[in-house]
């Protein structure tokens, strides 16, 4: 199993997301990796305030005798935004959680083929998962839904948080999709490692 962060950049590599090879999709693909890096300092920003509510409920509680209603629901959407809106930033990176059983044993051609597929897999979930995160969101606009505590916090904030999350990600994979079919260098590279494998040693 592995989650890519431990993996160590091959030397000469460049440290960051891929970029791809055609110009027009590697000028969206930096303008996109602008974005999730400024959602990145955002949600950082959200995880210490999250903290720092949490820790004024329980002195204020506790120390005060002034206990408060808000906090938990506060914390808890703010969460679900740093999740959200960091999930495109560490899929630029190929960061989440995958399992490597098949990998090691196939031919880097076939790798190329899996991951590719992959790609395409996840990136038809990810749409059907922003599309259906919309629909949340409009429901929950339209009917004026809140949560049932006595603070009542609209639920189209969370829902819209991520949708916007989900809608990044999508866009972010499908980047890499399109990269899996014009980069010519990677093709060329993986051909030739798989061709003649002594042109790939040091």
């Amino acid at each position: 199993m592995s989650h890519g962060f431990e993996l160590a950049p091959k030397e000469g590599a460049a440290a960051g997301p891929a970029v791809p090879d055609q110009p027009a999709l590697a000028g969206f693909s930096r303008l996109l990796d602008a974005f999730n890096s400024l959602l990145l300092r955002l949600s950082m920003g959200a995880m210490v305030l999250t903290a720092l509510i949490l820790t004024y409920s329980v002195v204020s509680r506790y120390f005060f005798k002034s206990p408060t209603d808000w906090q938990d629901e506060a914390s808890v959407f703010m969460l679900v935004g740093v999740t959200f809106f960091c999930t495109a930033y560490v899929q630029s990176y190929r960061g989440h959680i995958g399992i490597e059983a098949l990998s090691s044993l196939l031919s880097p051609r076939v790798n190329a083929v899996r991951a590719f597929i992959v790609d395409v897999v996840s990136l038809l979930f990810c749409a059907f998962f922003s599309w259906k995160s919309w629909t949340l969101w409009h429901e929950a606009w339209a009917e004026g839904m809140t949560t049932s505590s006595t603070f009542a916090p609209p639920l189209w904030i969370p829902y819209a948080m991520m949708a916007f999350g989900m809608s990044i990600l999508t866009l972010q994979i499908l980047v890499q999709v399109l990269t899996h079919l014009t980069n010519k260098r990677g093709a060329a590279a993986t051909a030739a490692a798989t061709t003649h494998p002594e042109a790939s040693l040091p």
